[in-house]
């Protein structure tokens, strides 16, 4: 692996040992060029509970064009909270998945708090 993964993954597994600890849902947040995808993780670990990203057949729709842009992941983050509303879940803890906040992750999260949940 590159030196840039391993670091980013050493900041992933930090940021999530600490989230472990707060016994808090977690929203996770991964990005490649081309997609985006945001799911919301039990407090242990072990299960998902919601998810979408720019795959889903729902949002494929919605997202013309390049699926890997601010928009989309505006899209997403709308998505995921809406549905995390519809499953009971309203705190989360906010995963970057050592990404930076910055571009696409911050758009998700600005996204996601704007329609009601909260990190």
């Amino acid at each position: 692996m590159h030196k840039k993964t391993v670091s980013r993954l050493r900041r992933a597994r930090r940021a999530r040992m600490h989230m472990r600890k707060l016994g808090a849902h977690r929203l996770s947040v991964h990005r490649t060029p081309q997609h985006i995808y945001a799911q919301i993780v039990s407090p242990d670990g072990g299960q998902t509970l919601v998810s979408a990203s720019t795959i889903d057949k729902d949002l494929r729709a919605e997202v013309s064009g390049h699926r890997g842009n601010k928009s989309a992941a505006e899209l997403v983050g709308r998505t995921i909270a809406e549905r995390a509303k519809a499953a009971g879940i309203q705190e989360v803890a906010f995963d970057r998945s050592g990404f930076a906040y910055h571009g696409r992750i911050k758009a998700l999260a600005d996204a996601a708090r704007e329609n009601g949940l909260q990190f």
